[in-house]
């Protein structure tokens, strides 16, 4: 039993695909992480270093069971795995050279895995995430003023300095240029904006589907025009265009300390599916 490491997104797709589209609600993240690195390679998400994937696997070619990925300086993101196999991959990696500053995953493994990096002790949660899947869409009616329209080229620049604010808002400090990551999104068709008087006011995204699954995120109103409905209208109009698409799971991850859009979601009709994790160690 032992865990494969490689930085070639095709052989981690050859090795884990199938494991991967089993349960695609809750490996929703890596299913959609990995599948952006195959379409733009191993620099997509702007990083100096090469994303990292890894999968465990019985001796002599058993079945997969568990899988991990790393767009570094991002922490590593676990698929739920059992806690044994957590503390195996943190034993694993060192080994292959990759900087590690936390993780991502379920509690439990997620805390193996910090266990047995750092010793017992020196890690923190970061954050408290819960990951929700669409019931039935419930709209709110009457709807703010305005419509939702999908973005353009035009609204690139918009989007991305938008894109930028909400990084800052989850306590992503990097520099990084969202251009690129923004205008993937408009082409493919994926990036919503609410619009009213003829200005946009708030905007929500989607990944492309992938194994029956699409996923909201991120979903962004600037400061002063909060409070007024559009975060819920335009994610209602992302999530219906989901389904539009032939999605049979609609997704989104929170954080459980706003207590404000937690309620907005499951008023849309989201429901609460499983809880997640970001250790940072110290």
């Amino acid at each position: 039993m032992t865990w494969h490491l490689t930085e070639d997104v095709e052989e981690f797709h050859r090795a884990a695909g199938d494991y991967l589209a089993r349960d695609p609600a809750r490996r929703t993240a890596l299913l959609t992480v990995s599948e952006t690195v195959r379409r733009h390679g191993p620099h997509a998400f702007g990083e100096a270093e090469p994303a990292r994937f890894g999968w465990w696997q019985e001796r002599g070619g058993g079945a997969v069971g568990a899988a991990f990925l790393q767009t570094p300086p991002r922490p590593p993101l676990l698929a739920p795995m059992a806690e044994p196999l957590a503390r195996e991959l943190a034993q694993a990696l060192p080994g292959a050279g990759v900087p590690v500053r936390g993780v991502k995953g379920g509690e439990g493994s997620a805390q193996a895995f910090a266990e047995a990096w750092t010793g017992g002790g020196g890690w923190t949660v970061a954050l408290r995430l819960r990951l929700f899947r669409l019931g039935e869409l419930t709209p709110k009616r009457p709807a703010p003023p305005g419509a939702a329209r999908q973005a353009t080229v035009d609204d690139v620049p918009l989007a991305a300095a938008w894109m930028k604010e909400f990084a800052a808002d989850i306590g992503e400090t990097s520099d990084a240029d969202h251009t690129q990551n923004v205008a993937r999104r408009v082409a493919d068709g994926c990036l919503y904006l609410w619009e009213t008087g003829g200005q946009p006011v708030s905007m929500a995204a989607r990944s492309p589907l992938l194994a029956g699954q699409s996923r909201v995120s991120p979903v962004y109103t600037p400061p002063g025009l909060r409070g007024r409905g559009y975060a819920g209208a335009v994610t209602a109009a992302v999530s219906r265009s989901a389904l539009d698409a032939g999605a049979e799971q609609v997704l989104l991850f929170t954080d459980l300390a706003n207590p404000t859009s937690n309620a907005l979601y499951q008023r849309l009709g989201y429901r609460p599916l499983a809880d997640y994790v970001d250790l940072a160690f110290s």
